[in-house]
């Protein structure tokens, strides 16, 4: 199976809603779910911390996702070595990780980057903050639920991605 890692700062909202609506995506697909698994972990993450109420909440109401038994992880190299893709959240949690694990350069990807339609998107995108995923830590319910859309719309297309390659 290959590991698709999800990584944010505290593994508690936004990397567990990534990893929560991708298992959610992959229940639904059989031919992907025998070839990927989803993990999340954070840079800076507390171990054991569970998710944020809002996240559960977001993922609760927003497609009946349950993600309440969620424990943060703190990244380590075994999640590096282990991982076929590792998406990460922002711009500068990407370049964190390169920066402790250089080694994982050609599978590091922001998710908003990897998902793109084109090269040249990414490109215009390059020194914006259009490739992060701002953190809804500690602010209002309706930011979270804006968070878990923006990062559902980007699973839905990292689905049709891995589709692509796969068949």
């Amino acid at each position: 199976m290959k590991k698709i890692l999800f990584v944010c700062t505290g593994n508690t909202c936004r990397s567990s809603m990534a990893e929560g609506l991708f298992r959610a995506a992959l229940e639904k697909d059989a031919e992907l779910a025998g070839q990927f698994v989803a993990a999340s972990a954070g840079i800076a993450a507390y171990d054991g911390d569970p998710a944020s109420q809002n996240s559960i909440i977001s993922l609760k109401e927003g497609w009946g996702i349950d993600i309440g038994s969620h424990r943060a992880r703190s990244l380590n190299y075994e999640d590096i070595a282990e991982a076929y893709l590792i998406l990460t959240m922002t711009r500068s949690h990407k370049e964190a990780i390169l920066s402790r694990f250089p080694e994982a350069g050609p599978k590091i990807f922001t998710l908003k980057e990897f998902v793109m339609d084109s090269p040249s998107e990414s490109q215009r995108s390059e020194g914006t903050h259009a490739l992060d995923i701002s953190d809804p830590y500690g602010m209002p319910l309706q930011v979270y639920k804006s968070c878990a859309e923006e990062i559902k719309k980007a699973v839905d297309k990292l689905i049709l991605k891995l589709k692509k390659h796969v068949t």
